[in-house]
């Protein structure tokens, strides 16, 4: 499975980014998709999902609230809008998805490079 995460910049506290990533790769049945994150000298830190099954998503409680994550219906795409950004938000925003090999029942992750969010105060 190969991710392709794209969106970030840089804006001041208050606006807004959109990040979108496509998962690509044949032979395989994307579950969920998330986007963690991870600023300079923390560990990476979950942000949000979105599940294959009628795209319910979930969402940690930092960005709850400003941030929204959607899957186009029947595809292996995700974009997350990122509304009233802090400067807390900065970081690598990396993208990941959740997946299992045809005919096989273990799921496991995939990342993908990340995009960088640069929110200024």
């Amino acid at each position: 499975v190969q991710l392709q995460a794209s969106g970030g910049g840089s804006v001041q506290a208050g606006g807004s980014l959109r990040l979108s990533c496509v998962a690509s790769g044949s032979g395989f049945t994307i579950e969920d998709m998330a986007f963690y994150r991870q600023a300079p000298g923390n560990q990476r830190e979950w942000v949000a999902t979105v599940g294959g099954d009628y795209g319910r998503a979930t969402y940690a409680d930092s960005v709850k609230g400003r941030f929204t994550i959607v899957r186009d219906p029947g595809k292996n795409t995700i974009s997350m809008q990122m509304n009233s950004l802090e400067f807390e938000d900065t970081g690598v925003y990396v993208c990941a998805a959740e997946a299992r090999r045809w005919g096989r029942s273990r799921l496991s992750w995939y990342w993908g490079q990340g995009t960088q969010v640069t929110v200024s105060s």
